[in-house]
């Protein structure tokens, strides 16, 4: 684990992204880098698109059960 250095202004961004989103600053932090290296890895494909792919590699489905 290392330290990252970020502008106050960023970090009170992460801060309210994280109580709204329900995860610790330091959770949101890494899902904000982890997105963000997929998106530069991944040029063509939309957050939806990528966010699919990463649930379809961690096996997770969601059946229409759900959604009735």
């Amino acid at each position: 684990m290392g330290i990252v250095k970020i502008s106050d202004q960023l970090h009170e961004e992460i801060r309210k992204a994280s109580t709204t989103m329900v995860r610790s600053i330091n959770s949101q932090s890494e899902y904000w880098i982890k997105i963000g290296m997929l998106a530069e890895l991944n040029p063509t494909m939309t957050y939806a698109e990528i966010i699919k792919q990463q649930l379809a590699q961690a096996d997770v489905t969601a059946g229409e059960s759900l959604h009735e």
